[in-house]
């Protein structure tokens, strides 16, 4: 089986598109007044879910006008967010076909098929022109890669000379290995994680200038600590990411909280440019 079917499946569980409307249902939530917002819980489906891509938002130089490309975009949540917050254009690409059409329904669920468009393909074959894009950005997906620094070429190349490249990714820690399963892995299989110094020097090696690296290890613990204290007092709400991520996500948060402690983990949050 190839590590691109590996992924796919890793990801994919069951109905995903019946699970969320389940989910919406259980928190009281109505289809025919559904919004980006009410979504949100949901389908920012990365570490620390809304707030990460509300960060990431607020430190990207996005304008109306521009095309953004969203490498590996689940569900398409963020691709929502910065489409309404922005009224810009976005593109996103998933390796995993139950996302990508979970991710059409949504968008036709909400209006949103004109401004936000999704199809399947992989991050180191981007199925894009050159020179296509204003800027791209892909959140907590580079821990799946295997060649990392083909994914960061195939992201140099659809951008538009200029444009700008945005990651967040959990890097691999002092520490050394992590303790699994993960949400990106259950047993260690399909994980390439590196380090945030390893990942600039590949970034500089595509090309990419003007790096810009932020720690973000201490939000993303707070973030793990705070779940958990919801697990320990069975007060998880009806809607959240775990709906996603099977019967040990318990498990996967402690492990990702205890991995940062450690420094076997080191969360970082990237942004870089293209020579104009």
């Amino acid at each position: 089986m190839s590590n691109e079917q590996t992924m796919a499946d890793h990801w994919a569980r069951g109905d995903i598109y019946a699970r969320i409307l389940a989910a919406l249902k259980k928190a009281g939530k109505s289809l025919d007044t559904l919004t980006v917002e009410d979504l949100a819980p949901v389908d920012h489906f990365h570490a620390r879910g809304l707030p990460a891509t509300e960060d990431l938002g607020d430190v990207l130089p996005i304008e109306s006008h521009h095309h953004i490309l969203d490498i590996g975009c689940g569900l398409g949540g963020p691709a929502r967010y910065f489409a309404q917050r922005f009224q810009c254009r976005v593109s996103g690409v998933d390796i995993t076909d139950p996302f990508v059409e979970t991710a059409k329904r949504l968008n036709k669920l909400l209006g949103m098929s004109d401004t936000v468009t999704v199809e399947h393909g992989n991050g180191q074959r981007l199925p894009f022109d050159d020179a296509l894009f204003d800027g791209a950005y892909s959140q907590h997906v580079t821990m799946n890669v295997a060649d990392r620094l083909q994914f960061f070429a195939e992201a140099y190349r659809v951008l538009k000379p200029g444009g700008f490249f945005a990651l967040t990714e959990h890097g691999l820690g002092a520490a050394g290995e992590p303790c699994y399963p993960l949400p990106w892995s259950e047993d260690g299989s399909g994980s390439y994680l590196m380090s945030p110094e390893q990942t600039c020097a590949l970034l500089e090696a595509a090309g990419f200038t003007e790096i810009a690296l932020e720690d973000t290890g201490p939000k993303y613990l707070a973030a793990y600590r705070k779940v958990i204290e919801l697990i320990e007092q069975r007060a998880v709400p009806p809607l959240g990411i775990h709906v996603l991520m099977g019967d040990n996500a318990a498990e996967k948060t402690r492990n990702s909280a205890r991995n940062i402690e450690e420094g076997r983990t080191h969360p970082v949050q990237v942004i870089c440019r293209k020579v104009a």
